[in-house]
């Protein structure tokens, strides 16, 4: 079974993480393999809400979604006898927390919700108009790694015909269960297994007035009965039940009627499911050049802020920009430690919102959760990052604010203002990725711009504030950016600011200079030699 084929990067898994993993990395040049054992998208519509940093990274990319199933505005849940009977109390949609809009006004996108099997085929085809090669009905049976890639030995299930990729890294999207992981021997902390969840998918078009509320999330609670009814705003209903008891066709019936509360509704079954409820986060989110994102590293159980697919997008935005510096020569292989130094602390910190929220409180083990619960524009825009591709994100700053409490310090997200660009207006998030962006009030960052870019072979736009690029509110720029007038910021591919200067240094092209060197990793391989990763190898994984 000789080698025929390679690839720099091969995702396994095609589900939401992989395929965004797969078009961010696409749309960064980077040629990819997906594998997908399954030919197309679950019969489970599964997660339905999608964050506004979420549909940052998609309007970026060039991702574009229908408009949202259940309008702009955070949806609702309450606590009722049955859908019919009496509406015990009302929730807003984070108990606890002080928002709830996701920080849209902080962002020229809003959160939206669109079913995951209505998503995933526009992702596939996204990536396919980038170029990914998306091979479904693939099976990855094993990975061995040496010190210059992974071999991976892969099955088309059709025809059970096997052959090997190789790939300089791989993208271990494959779930919570992750055969990669488990094979890596990566441990995992947290909660634990909660709950054993069975699901039964049904339609039943006569409900959808009782969503004229704007409720769509429902607690059934009955003295021998208790589920969780919520809809996709498009025909389709789940009924989750969490006593992992097995039914038959006509107890699943029975089960819907008595969450409805009648019997006279025509309802017709789809499916049904059975699922852990579990909320566990990998020890590590990287082994030799195996890197785990979604739920392969964090299992995060649904919840009233999104922070499962979420945060899986999320892991696969900020690791494509740092493979592709690294394939491309532009950065040395240690950048990619920042991936786990980032994205892991991120998945420590939503386990434990969860847990310090009404959804979840019940499982705890104290009394009270010590955690303060954060707004969740703090946890979804405010989030910070601390990691050798970041300078000056001191020990003195807390994990996570809303953005408005942030003033552009280095390891936060770039701030959104409105701007002007050739007549139009725009979002400051425009000026950044697929590249490095220096901005400043002050023309004399230019020159050390060009010299910082010249001397490292890294790409670096510089954006004059107030030149071609003008700030509807003028003095929201130096205010947002935390900037003096001769100050300039130093911003990541992936939208994060690298490094500051607040005022003009002593010398500005040297201080650049050192400061890219540091934060991009710049490799010492000349630019598309593609920077050896010469760390030891992890285990092979064979499962």
């Amino acid at each position: 079974m000789p080698t025929t084929e390679t690839t720099p990067v091969l995702i396994v898994g095609g589900s939401l993480v992989g395929l965004s993993a797969a078009v961010f990395l696409s749309w960064h040049g980077v040629p990819v393999v997906l594998a997908e054992k399954h030919l197309g998208s679950s019969l489970h519509p599964r997660a339905i809400g999608y964050t506004t940093r979420t549909l940052e990274h998609f309007r970026a990319t060039g991702v574009e979604l229908p408009a949202s199933m259940q309008n702009i505005k955070p949806p609702r849940r309450a606590r009722v006898e049955s859908l019919a009977g009496a509406w015990l109390e009302e929730y807003p949609w984070t108990p606890g927390g002080k928002g709830g809009s996701y920080g849209s006004e902080e962002s020229p996108v809003h959160a939206t919700a669109i079913a995951q099997d209505a998503l995933e085929p526009i992702l596939r085809e996204r990536a396919r108009q980038l170029g990914a090669d998306l091979r479904t009905g693939t099976e990855v049976l094993d990975l061995a790694q040496d010190a210059d890639g992974v071999t991976a030995t892969l099955r088309r299930r059709a025809d059970g015909h096997e052959y090997r990729l190789r790939a300089r890294y791989v993208v271990a999207a494959d779930g919570a269960t992750s055969p990669i992981r488990e094979a890596l021997g990566i441990a995992r902390h947290g909660a634990g297994l909660l709950s054993v969840q069975r699901s039964i998918l049904f339609t039943a078009p006569a409900l959808e007035a009782y969503l004229e509320k704007g409720v769509v999330q429902f607690e059934i609670e009955q003295p021998d009965f208790q589920a969780f009814l919520t809809t996709y705003s498009d025909g389709r209903w789940v009924l989750m039940l969490g006593d992992d008891v097995e039914r038959s066709a006509e107890e699943e019936f029975r089960a819907v009627r008595r969450a409805i509360g009648r019997d006279d509704v025509p309802v017709e079954i789809v499916t049904t499911g059975r699922w852990e409820l579990a909320a566990l986060i990998a020890a590590r989110f990287s082994a030799g050049r195996v890197f785990l994102a979604g739920d392969a590293a964090h299992q995060l159980p649904p919840n009233r802020g999104g922070f499962g697919a979420n945060t899986g997008i999320d892991d696969a935005h900020n690791l494509a920009w740092k493979l592709a510096a690294v394939l491309a020569g532009r950065s040395g292989p240690e950048l990619l430690d920042t991936y786990d130094a980032e994205r892991r602390p991120i998945a420590n910190l939503r386990h434990d919102q969860l847990f310090a929220r009404a959804d979840y409180k019940a499982y705890l083990k104290t009394p009270d959760s010590a955690v303060q619960v954060l707004d969740d524009a703090a946890i979804e825009l405010g989030q910070l990052y601390r990691s050798a591709a970041v300078i000056g994100a001191g020990d003195d700053l807390p994990p996570a604010r809303t953005p408005s409490q942030w003033t552009g310090q280095p390891g936060t997200r770039a701030p959104h203002l409105e701007i002007l660009l050739d007549g139009q207006t725009h979002s400051t998030l425009d000026l950044f990725q697929p590249g490095w962006v220096l901005m400043s009030q002050d023309e004399r960052w230019a020159a050390p711009a060009v010299s910082a870019s010249a001397e490292l072979g890294i790409p670096v736009c510089f954006v004059r504030i107030g030149g071609e690029v003008t700030v509807v509110e003028p003095q929201a720029f130096p205010a947002a950016y935390g900037l003096g007038a001769a100050g300039a910021t130093l911003v990541r591919p992936d939208g994060y600011i690298a490094w500051r200067a607040v005022q003009a240094p002593v010398d500005p092209a040297l201080a650049l200079t050192e400061a890219l060197s540091v934060v991009a990793a710049a490799a010492s391989a000349a630019p598309g030699e593609g920077g050896q990763d010469s760390r030891e190898p992890a285990v092979d994984a064979r499962f």
